[in-house]
């Protein structure tokens, strides 16, 4: 690389050196790339979140103001920006805490956090070194320092990123608002894959449900009681003796005969598997990997064991390309099982007896490829990553003519190519719910747009009341799972009786009538990396009021989501309508508001997405003070890669008034090869009632009100 001179002041404190200008250059428009003096790339290079070359282009313009200071001090390198006070900052990833992130602290080394209990809930399960800035004026910025060593953010004074491996490069985002940082971040570390349309639907789980004729109960029991469910989930009970890629002879002697029940039944299945593999000599993972040399290892080179639920084991080194295929090939047998998905758990790795939980900070991986040689403590924060990288290869190879759903635990900025998530073990406690949103907003914040936490708790029992309010909540996240530990009593939505269970149909009828428009905004966020949850001030990124509330949150641009327990909610200026769906039973159901000139598409009630169509669709309309209103649907088929050859429909409605109580709406096909014949009706979403139109086949409909 080239090296640039450089001025160096030495720092009156003792072993501080500052570097107040450095190599510095635009990769491109907007997109700026700095550079330390003592940078080294094979400490930090290749990036496992960067996608793209970032060539120097350009120079770095004298208008650009927000730039770093690297410094050294104590053996730790660091980065330092001073920034304005009424700087509004967020982001850092997957942490506890308020929306926004000013005065923050903020650990990133990836640890398994029960109950959030230990580090003041500060670091947790993932790593995210980024931060999102925004301006006054709504301008914003984003910086992302691209190294996995350990470090910290805090955000008192400024942004400070310190790391405890060497000299990083940081890249710095700097456009007109927050929404074209977020897309320009998923242009550098890539946008999440299409998920299959079952992914989005709701999801039951438990550690553990078993054995598997408890599951088949569930599974009846669902349908009986007409509660729309997508998916069953096999905690780590469904093991042999915790083996991963075996199965309990007694509780689950026939997993193929489940799945094919579940499949009956229209369910998917999700099932778990860990990275520590059992150190039995008896056990065929393990013989394969010892085989293989597949193992990390400590630091006099011998393959490192480490306790967790199997007992000792060991553990793959995803870092050698070797391990990764292997590790790949793992999924054959047990995707041919008629497996749907897959969960991929304690990959932070969490060791129960290892310094802090995890692995040696000396332990080796070996690398292979692009990837070097080096020690965990580089390595620790991206096993996640490389293990569920590893894990979608091999689900692909298996079954490539599917679109592959992995969940992940631990992960890393950029491993939502690769990854949905959720938010660990967290309790069943108001402020557990409360701070969901905020948590989930900022993750998403961070480039993963996929994720939500664990409804109604992970720990403890929730009361029918706080189950009544998570769930009613629960129904819009962007991933929508009810799971509770072993140590918990029933959280199925009719263990908390008839209020609730009716409570819950209610909230869950929602999502899936809402699924033409969230299936949307997946697809918004696989192309273009912006968030399917989002916080309120994004309606309005001026609006300086909005910049800490964390009570309501927006489904895409268009719809707003308010809990029942909000208090002294910040309202974005405008005609927010209530969606006045035709279930009566609000006691507890979350507040949902159309923004005004905006169309929302939305189906019928139905059981699972099997039954998913967009056949027959409502348009859901709130014009403007202009009497206008526009909107889009995308369609697929849910399932598979056709989509990447054109198999697709992307329908774009307009809406106005010809009269003072008239209103057309136009639906045309903008993109795509995808032909289907639909009816729609107009939903005039009007003084927080709805009046339809009557259903027609045409592409021009007409209400008059």
């Amino acid at each position: 690389m080239k090296k640039f001179t450089l001025l160096y002041i030495l720092a009156l404190t003792a072993g501080l050196q500052t570097a107040f200008a450095q190599s510095a250059s635009l990769a491109e428009p907007d997109v700026a790339v700095f550079y330390p003096k003592d940078f080294d790339s094979i400490h930090t290079l290749p990036s496992l979140a960067v996608l793209k070359e970032l060539p120097k282009r350009d120079s770095l313009p004298a208008s650009w103001t927000i730039k770093p200071e690297f410094t050294t001090r104590d053996g730790k390198t660091s980065v330092h920006f001073d920034l304005n006070t009424d700087i509004d900052l967020y982001g850092t990833g997957e942490v506890i805490g308020d929306l926004r992130r000013n005065g923050s602290e903020v650990t990133l080394w990836n640890t398994d956090n029960y109950e959030y209990g230990k580090f003041e809930g500060k670091q947790l399960y993932q790593a995210h070194p980024w931060v999102l800035g925004v301006r006054p004026d709504g301008s914003s910025f984003g910086i992302l320092a691209d190294n996995s060593w350990r470090q910290e953010i805090r955000l008192k004074n400024g942004v400070d990123i310190i790391s405890e491996g060497p000299s990083f490069r940081v890249l710095v985002i700097d456009k007109e608002t927050p929404q074209e940082v977020m897309v320009a971040l998923g242009e550098l570390t890539g946008t999440m894959a299409m998920p299959p349309i079952w992914a989005l639907g709701y999801q039951q789980s438990r550690y553990s449900y078993f054995p598997d004729t408890n599951v088949q109960d569930l599974a009846d029991e669902f349908r009986t009681r007409k509660i729309p469910a997508d998916v069953i989930w096999m905690d780590i009970d469904y093991m042999d003796g915790f083996r991963v890629f075996t199965f309990d002879p007694e509780g689950f002697p026939d997993p193929k005969g489940l799945n094919a029940y579940l499949h009956a039944r229209d369910f998917k299945s999700v099932f778990m598997i860990d990275p520590g593999v059992k150190q039995d000599s008896l056990y065929s993972v393990y013989q394969e990997g010892s085989a293989g040399n597949h193992w990390v290892l400590d630091s006099l080179g011998n393959e490192y064991n480490g306790e967790v639920w199997p007992g000792q084991v060991a553990f793959p080194d995803y870092t050698r390309p070797e391990t990764q295929k292997w590790w790949a090939s793992l999924y054959k047998d047990f995707m041919n099982l008629g497996i749907d998905g897959v969960w991929n758990d304690m990959n932070e790795p969490a060791v129960f007896d290892g310094p802090g939980g995890s692995m040696p900070d000396n332990n080796i991986h070996r690398g292979g490829g692009d990837l070097p040689r080096d020690v965990h403590l580089r390595y620790h924060n991206v096993y996640g990553l490389l293990m569920v990288r590893s894990s979608r290869e091999g689900i692909m190879a298996v079954n490539p003519e599917k679109r592959p759903f992995v969940l992940s635990r631990a992960n890393y900025i950029g491993g939502q190519r690769y990854a949905a998530t959720w938010t660990g073990d967290n309790s069943a406690t108001w402020d557990n719910l409360k701070m969901s949103i905020p948590m989930s907003i900022n993750l998403s914040l961070s480039g993963q747009p996929f994720n939500g936490p664990d409804i109604g708790g992970f720990t403890k029992s929730p009361s029918a009341d706080l189950f009544g309010n998570w769930i009613a909540l629960g129904a819009y996240y962007p991933f929508s799972r009810n799971h509770t530990s072993n140590e918990t009593e029933d959280q199925e939505p009719w263990a908390f009786g008839e209020e609730i269970e009716n409570v819950s149909r209610t909230a869950i009828n929602r999502r899936y009538r809402l699924m033409p428009y969230l299936y949307t905004l997946f697809h918004e966020a696989a192309t273009t990396g912006m968030p399917i949850m989002r916080p309120t001030f994004f309606a309005d990124i001026q609006d300086e009021n909005l910049r800490e509330e964390q009570q309501s949150f927006l489904l895409g641009e268009n719809l707003l989501v308010i809990p029942r327990w909000a208090e002294d909610l910040k309202m974005p200026e405008g005609d927010w309508q209530d969606i006045a769906f035709e279930e009566t039973d609000d006691t507890y159901q979350a507040i949902v508001k159309l923004r005004d000139g905006a169309i929302v598409p939305m189906g019928p009630v139905i059981q699972s997405t099997e039954d998913y169509s967009t056949k027959k669709l409502t348009l859901l309309i709130n014009p403007d003070k202009s009497g206008n209103a526009f909107g889009s649907l995308y369609d697929d088929a849910g399932e598979g890669f056709g989509y990447q050859d054109g198999d697709y429909a992307i329908l774009d409605f307009s809406a106005f008034k010809t009269a003072e109580n008239t209103l057309k709406v136009s639906v045309k096909q903008t993109e795509g090869t995808r032909k289907t014949a639909r009816e729609f009706r107009i939903g005039l979403v009007k003084d927080n009632q709805i009046i339809y139109s009557d259903w027609s086949s045409q592409n021009e409909l007409t209400l008059t009100f």
